[in-house]
């Protein structure tokens, strides 16, 4: 036998018994297994996954910084090449931003197709170069608008919060969400869902304002419209909740301060909103910068844990605010180390360290067992589940025609445009100075914020081509006949007082049948501002060069509520004229407006309104439009009077020395030029049909409402119908009246409606002196009207058991 003979048993034993391997090496790994169960492939490939593989899941980079742009070329960055080798990178943020933090402008930023090349040429150069080619998940700000270059520019939060429309915020969310995620955007910031209690604060805009339930009411629709029903859809984000949790009332009004608040408070104001974002199915939740009693929220596992998870049942991830992780060892102190930090936000719930170092350093603590065994494998779970419910690992890519095609379309401008109508407020109209008439001869239109495109749009909003934004000087001229004249004077600036022309104004108004100023704040940033590692801004003394007019916007806190350099100057000389004139304030914050009040006749609240704001603006001036926007937020007569929200729990509250202790203008106010009457109110228990059963969930309905509404002028017109309940002998304080059911409705001239609302067990509940959540037997007091002060009409029920 030679030796080929003797050899070929041997080969073929050996090919046959590597068969197998063989086989087995050709098949796919589970997780890449589109048809699998979602959960079976997690466990798949977490399985598979080195420590630092996970890690890279756990920390989300500065995005920005991952793509060049030398001309038209776009390339992948030699800091992402670097990054995506030492760090795994799974998660970027803010890829698409665009201001002067980001140093990204018209020029050196991406338009929406660019957006969208960019995005594919990050995930392809991950997929080919990482091992087990996990997609990269792409955070955006998404707070009224996508924050990037082309995109449709809404009002902010608080014009939002205005409309009293949560089906049209919803909209508008569907829009924002289908914008970045055509760009390669997957996850979007926001809704931001902080109570506005501390006016001073620098970022009331970003909020829907003062109260729990209009907060809630529109953190649900914004939810839904970012996510849909099926995150996969490849036209919806994954909606990233802001900032948990009360942040909005720091001592002093200073951005990120400490908040004390004791738990009732925390429980029945400032969590609510947040409970029910998560119940209207939010996947990713952001913690504050702030402690709440001491204990900073990036490191609070009663807030992550006992709350969050436990309490209602969370499923998403929890990502830290910018560098909160690393403000354990910082400005808090309560860490020695960066390492120590990190730790300490795993351990309290923190699944994600948004653009800090300090989960990098975690695998120094899981060397030294400082790791609780489990807790990394299951941060990394959270987002991976995430990214197989996205489809990421079958469709990594976007489609850049469609982004050039579908982004800031003829049909988003349309909803920017019926934002900016809805939230407009008309704070007082009296000598029936508006609307306005066409036929006028003259127009004076004054003031910083007449004819700025920036000024109008908000923090958080990318540069902006000219032409993409109208302003209300430019949607006055486009609304009036070409024969009418307008005079436009900018008089002043916002802040600055080197450049002042109250003469030119005065002079404009005397040659006007009417003058229209606007006036108020901005949180315009330009490249001269300075901003910390968080992307708040540094305020300027401006003593060596002449002030920007940014006074609101994060990092932009106040002492005083008044207007700013030389702009009630200005209004009290065109107003000394003689000429009819009407104030549109745009801004971010509630201002002094106790001069306007008191020898004004007309003041429309604008807010920052957004692309189509001028347009809006004119709409309402002129008649176009019928005005029916609400104050989400009280408008205090003086810092002194803060905080004067119309829900406290002082129930004796008396005049001060210097005046009275209301507000100015309370929460829901907002006025039309149409009038309404409110009759026939009704209220049926639903006690005896629930036959002795109890109320085993929260939703259980115990009482129906209703009440006939009627347009009783010439005008349709919408109306907002406000429903305010107070518990009448409660075991603990409550306050007096709070909102708990609302309906914005269209009525024609002369016709009426009945507007019905259902009261849950969730409505009429307390957290009793054991902090126990209870319905108490009882007398409640039902209101119902135009705002909180304005009341038509009052009935009670009672509650004949407890409810627990």
């Amino acid at each position: 036998m030679n030796t080929r003979t003797r050899l070929a048993p041997l080969i073929l034993f050996t090919v046959v018994n590597l068969l197998p391997c063989w086989s087995a090496a050709q098949q796919k790994p589970l997780y890449k297994d589109a048809k699998a169960p979602v959960d079976a492939r997690v466990e798949d490939l977490i399985g598979r996954m080195t420590v630092e593989e996970k890690l890279g899941q756990l920390v989300t980079h500065l995005g920005w910084e991952m793509y060049d742009k030398s001309g038209d070329k776009i390339s992948v960055s030699e800091k992402f090449k670097k990054a995506l080798a030492e760090h795994k990178v799974g998660n970027l943020w803010a890829t698409l931003r665009a201001d002067p933090w980001t140093q990204k402008t018209l020029a050196t930023g991406l338009n929406p197709f660019t957006a969208a090349q960019a995005t594919n040429m990050l995930q392809k150069y991950n997929l080919e170069h990482s091992r087990l080619g996990i997609p990269i998940f792409i955070a955006e700000e998404c707070p009224h608008g996508h924050m990037a270059i082309g995109t449709t520019v809404f009002p902010t939060a608080i014009g939002q919060g205005s409309t009293w429309n949560p089906k049209l915020i919803g909209r508008m969310a569907e829009t924002i969400s289908r914008e970045a995620r055509l760009q390669g955007g997957h996850i979007g910031y926001g809704p931001v869902l902080d109570l506005a209690r501390e006016p001073r604060w620098s970022r009331v805009e970003e909020t829907y304002g003062e109260d729990p339930f209009l907060n809630s009411m529109m953190g649900a629709a914004m939810v839904k419209g970012f996510q849909g029903s099926n995150i996969g859809s490849g036209v919806n984000v994954i909606s990233t909740l802001k900032h948990f949790t009360a942040y909005g009332v720091p001592e002093g009004g200073h951005n990120g301060g400490p908040v004390s608040v004791g738990l009732r408070e925390l429980y029945q104001s400032y969590l609510p909103p947040f409970k029910a974002a998560v119940e209207a199915g939010a996947l990713s939740i952001m913690t504050a910068y702030n402690a709440i009693d001491g204990v900073p929220c990036t490191a609070n596992p009663f807030l992550l844990k006992d709350i969050l998870r436990e309490q209602w049942g969370f499923k998403g991830f929890v990502v830290s605010d910018l560098g909160s992780v690393n403000g354990l060892a910082g400005n808090h102190g309560i860490a020695g180390s960066l390492a120590e930090a990190a730790t300490l936000a795993l351990h309290a719930g923190v699944d994600n360290d948004l653009g800090g170092t300090a989960y990098a350093k975690l695998g120094e603590s899981i060397k030294s067992n400082a790791v609780e065994k489990g807790r990394l494998d299951e941060a990394v779970k959270r987002v991976l589940k995430l990214k197989f419910q996205m489809g990421l690992f079958e469709n990594p890519y976007v489609d850049p025609g469609q982004a050039k095609k579908q982004v800031r379309n003829q049909a988003a401008i349309a909803v920017a445009r019926q934002v900016a109508q809805e939230s407009m407020i008309l704070l007082k109209n009296e000598k029936q100075t508006l609307p306005l008439s066409k036929q006028i001869k003259s127009i004076a239109v004054i003031g910083p914020n007449a004819n700025n495109i920036y000024n109008q749009l908000g923090d958080y909003t990318a540069p902006q081509a000219e032409d993409n934004i109208v302003t209300p000087l430019e949607g006055i001229k486009a609304k009036l006949p070409a024969n009418v004249k307008v005079n436009y004077v900018k008089g002043c600036d916002i802040r600055d007082t080197s450049d002042v022309d109250i003469t030119a104004a005065v002079k404009a108004a005397e040659a006007s049948d009417v003058a229209v100023l606007v006036l108020g704040g901005s949180s315009a940033r330009d490249f001269k501002t300075e901003y910390i590692s968080t992307g708040a801004a540094t305020v300027s003394s401006g003593k060596s060069e002449q002030l920007s007019d940014m006074e609101s916007g994060e990092g932009f806190d106040r002492q005083s509520l008044d207007l700013l350099g030389k702009q009630l100057e200005l209004l009290k000389a065109v107003a000394a004229t003689g000429k009819p004139v009407v104030l549109v304030f745009i801004g971010g914050r509630p201002l002094n407006m106790n001069w306007p009040a008191e020898n004004l006749n007309a003041i429309i609240y604008a807010w920052y309104p957004g692309q189509e704001g001028g347009h809006a603006i004119a709409d309402v001036l002129f008649g176009d439009y019928n005005p029916a926007g609400r104050l989400p937020i009280s408008i205090p007569r003086h810092v002194g009077q803060l905080p004067v929200y119309y829900n406290d729990r002082n129930q004796q509250k008396h005049a001060y020395v210097e005046g009275p202790a209301d507000a100015l203008y309370g929460f829901g106010h907002g006025l039309s030029y149409s009038s309404f009457a409110y009759k026939n109110l009704q209220i049926q228990s639903l006690e005896q049909g629930m036959k002795g059963q109890g109320a085993s969930s929260a939703k259980t309905p115990l009482v129906e409402v209703s009440v006939e509404v009627s347009n009783t002028s010439a005008v349709p017109g919408d109306e907002v119908v406000q429903l305010y309940l107070h518990d009448e002998k409660a075991s603990t304080v409550v306050p007096l009246k709070q909102l708990k059911a609302f309906e914005r409705i269209k009525l024609k001239a002369g016709e009426s409606r009945r507007v019905e609302f259902t009261l849950t067990k969730e409505d009429l509940m307390l957290y009793d002196a054991s902090m126990k959540p209870v319905v108490e037997k009882g007398s409640f007091k039902v209101m119902v009207g135009a705002s909180s002060r304005d009341i038509r009409l009052e009935g009670k029920f009672h509650m004949e058991q407890d409810y627990r």
